[in-house]
């Protein structure tokens, strides 16, 4: 059996989720892998086994060493026409922050956005609509309460808080 290098791997992932949503207008529900994945490169964070059920990755050092992160992943393809959201949050989990990663319509990533938990449930509990009893936010709402960690153009930019 061939070992394959997980960037190669997630590079070809990228490819195939692109291709696959010019083909059919539809996406590949692989946007979370590889947002995990970039951003536990891109932030040093170590990722978790899935059976910790309330986040992805543990932050390695600076200001995110043992914090445990839930990673969303949201590919933007249409700034203008909808108001996408990211993923249901898992609030009944342990967990200490949450990185969005927003990728482009070719599933790089562009930004990286971090916001502990309880500036997140601060903005949910102020929206008090149904949405946010079940975890659910917009990009844009996340981006308001969120700091800017990473870009493409500057990479890591800076430390959580």
């Amino acid at each position: 059996m061939a070992i394959y290098a997980l960037d190669k791997l997630i590079a070809q992932a990228r490819q195939l989720a692109a291709n696959y949503r010019r083909a059919t207008g539809k996406s590949l529900p692989i946007s979370g892998e590889i947002a995990k994945h970039d951003a536990c490169v891109q932030l040093q964070l170590t990722a978790v086994d899935k059976d910790t059920g309330g986040y992805d990755a543990i932050g390695e050092q600076g200001a995110w060493q043992g914090l445990r992160i839930q990673i969303k992943g949201r590919a933007i393809f249409d700034e203008g026409k909808n108001n996408p959201r990211i993923g249901q949050l898992k609030l009944e989990k342990s967990w200490d922050a949450l990185v969005m990663v927003v990728m482009n319509e070719e599933f790089e990533p562009v930004e990286m956005y971090c916001a502990v938990r309880a500036e997140i449930e601060s903005a949910l509990a102020q929206h008090n609509a149904q949405r946010s009893s079940r975890g659910a936010m917009s990009v844009a709402r996340f981006k308001n309460i969120a700091q800017l960690v990473w870009t493409a153009e500057q990479g890591r930019i800076t430390d959580l808080l």
